[in-house]
Order: C-alpha cells, then sequence, then structure tokens
C-alpha cells in the first residue's frame, strides 16, 4: 500500500496525546469553563487541523518553496500568537463553570490550528514520512485526514476533562498560580522547540 496507515496511526496518537499549543488551550478552557460548556471549541480544534491537512495535501508545500519569505513571515505570526495565548493562559483563575462571559465556542476553536506552528510542522512530517511518493493525492490527504481526525476525537475530550478535573482540585489554592504559569511556560516552550529545534508534536 502507498500509505504506511498503521505507522501513521502510531505517530499521530504520539503527537496528538502529548503536551502542546492546542491542548494547553483545551486544558485551559476546560478548567476555566468546565468540559461540558468547552465542548463545542474542543470540536472546533480538531476539525480545524482540517483546514491545514487539506491544502498541504494537494500542494501548498510547493507554494512554500516558491515564496519561503511568505511563509516564514506567517510562521512567526503564528509563533506570537501561541505566546499570547499563553500569556492568556498565564492569567486565567480556575472557577470552573463561573468565568465571566461565556466560554470560546466552535468557530474559536477552528482557528487554533492553522494558527499553531506545531501543527504545521506535524503534518507535514506525516505526509513526507508516511506517504509514498506518487500516491494519489486524494486517497494520500483524506487517509491523512482521517487517521488525524480520529486520534484527536479520543485524545482532546481528555485533555479538555484533564483541565476541567485539575481545577476541581487545586481552584483557589496556591498551586492554582503555579499550575496555569507552568501550562504558559510549557506551551512556549514547545512553540520555541519547533522553530528551533525543528520539532513535530503538537
Amino acid at each position: 500500500m502507498a500509505i504506511a496507515t498503521a505507522s501513521l496511526a502510531v505517530f499521530a496518537a504520539s503527537q496528538i496525546g502529548t503536551p502542546g499549543p492546542a491542548n494547553m488551550a483545551l486544558l485551559a478552557t476546560g478548567a476555566r469553563y468546565g468540559f461540558r460548556a468547552a465542548l463545542p471549541f474542543m470540536l472546533g480544534v480538531a476539525l480545524g487541523k482540517q483546514f491545514i491537512i487539506w491544502p498541504i495535501g494537494f500542494g501548498l508545500m510547493e507554494v512554500a518553496e516558491r515564496l519561503p519569505g511568505l511563509f516564514f513571515a506567517l510562521k512567526w505570526a503564528s509563533a506570537a500568537y501561541i505566546c499570547w495565548l499563553a500569556w492568556k493562559v498565564a492569567n486565567l483563575r480556575l472557577r470552573p463553570g463561573t468565568a465571566a462571559g461565556p466560554a470560546p465556542g466552535f468557530r474559536a476553536g477552528l482557528i487554533v490550528h492553522p494558527l499553531n506552528p506545531k501543527a504545521w510542522a506535524m503534518i507535514v512530517a506525516g505526509f513526507t514520512n508516511f506517504v509514498t511518493p506518487g500516491s494519489p493525492v486524494l486517497i494520500a490527504t483524506a487517509t491523512v485526514a482521517t487517521v488525524l481526525l480520529a486520534c484527536q476525537l479520543i485524545f482532546h475530550p481528555v485533555w479538555t476533562y484533564a483541565g476541567d478535573r485539575i481545577a476541581h482540585a487545586v481552584a483557589g489554592t496556591r498551586a492554582e498560580l503555579y499550575l496555569m504559569w507552568t501550562l504558559a511556560a510549557l506551551t512556549v516552550l514547545s512553540v520555541l522547540f519547533v522553530l528551533f529545534g525543528g520539532g513535530t508534536r503538537i
């Protein structure tokens, strides 16, 4: 077969299940608003990755080769956005279900991965490492899209629910401040690792 589907699934699970900007956003949203209120945001995050997968599968990387300056600028703009999100996380205080204003919704979730440099790095790695050159574009892209979405639908709820549970455990304690700043720091470090170290984990 032209696509190493089993190996791709293992790779996707190892990347999607581990800390990164998207998972930190899900953890923080679950902590701040509770699991149920965070579900639309979580679904948006999962589906938003499709906005990267399909263009890459159909040749976006060729555009990147012709216009490297554009993609360099987008990479740093995306990193700046993720760092801004990390700052917001650092200053959150955990009061599940009592936050002022509604939880971020489906549309807010859709933009998380398109602005996440780690997501781009992971998807490019998925295509280059597990799809044989010359494979039918539609089949290859659909396979990558399906495998990644399946892993997200497994792991994203776990991260969101973990945030909800952690909030109930530490809200109002001294540990709360340290927890939120640690999560923010991990988010920034994960982006810096991609920018300077070539990492792919999301």
